[in-house]
């Protein structure tokens, strides 16, 4: 008897022969074995000119935010240095002089 591999999304260990492909009858992936599984490609960060980000990149701010839950504004043109990038809604995580720390989100910046 030979010994099929888990399946590579839910690692569900009932995995079944169809032809030349492998089933996973729990969560229904499939996929052929021969093939090279695809390696996830690192996620790229671009600001609002498509321009690559990087962590302890500076950016500057090219449209008024408002802070939520409070009355301040981050105001066109507003430097941020060594910003940090973080998966999720907002991208980057820095800490802007007068506001304090806050979260960006990549669309409303521009590399400095």
């Amino acid at each position: 008897m030979s010994t099929l591999p888990a399946c590579p999304v839910c690692a569900s260990t009932f995995v079944y022969e169809d032809g030349a492909l492998l089933i996973c009858p729990e969560c229904a992936h499939e996929w052929n074995p021969s093939e090279a599984a695809p390696e996830e490609a690192a996620k790229v960060w671009k600001d609002a000119n498509g321009n690559v980000l990087q962590d302890g990149d500076s950016v500057t701010v090219i449209k008024d935010l408002k802070v939520k839950g409070s009355s301040l504004v981050v105001k066109v043109g507003t430097k941020v240095k060594n910003i940090r990038l973080i998966d999720g809604d907002h991208d980057i995580d820095c800490k802007i002089d007068g506001i304090g720390a806050m979260q960006l989100k990549t669309e409303f910046v521009k590399k400095a």
